[in-house]
């Protein structure tokens, strides 16, 4: 699977740099209209774009990871409290049928015949 994302990444990427070195000319960029504007080669604005793309996409990623380990880690828990109960119940069911079997008469026949 790392192979199919390298090879993409590249292949757009190369694409990405083909297409700016075509379109050199300059263009106006303006941020806040009136207040902050600047020129730049299209190349050069297509790789900040795709830049900032790129930290986008991996702040996404790390979120959505963050949220996974939290989401398993609270399945966790509730599973840990749920051994714990089974393993309670299960003592107590020992418990209980040791003490049955302690009520229960004798079945040994050498003292019945005595």
């Amino acid at each position: 699977m790392r192979q199919v994302n390298f090879g993409l990444i590249f292949v757009i990427s190369l694409a990405l740099v083909l297409f700016g070195i075509e379109n050199t000319e300059l263009v106006t960029i303006k941020v806040i209209e009136g207040i902050l504007e600047f020129q730049a080669p299209l190349s050069i604005e297509l790789i900040i774009a795709m830049g900032i793309g790129a930290v986008l996409a991996w702040v996404f990623s790390v979120w959505v990871s963050f949220q996974s380990a939290i989401d398993t880690r609270t399945v966790v828990e509730e599973r840990d409290v749920q051994i714990e109960m089974l393993q309670e119940d299960l003592e107590r069911y020992k418990a209980e049928l040791e003490e049955q079997q302690r009520l229960l008469p004798s079945a040994n026949p050498s003292v019945e015949s005595a």
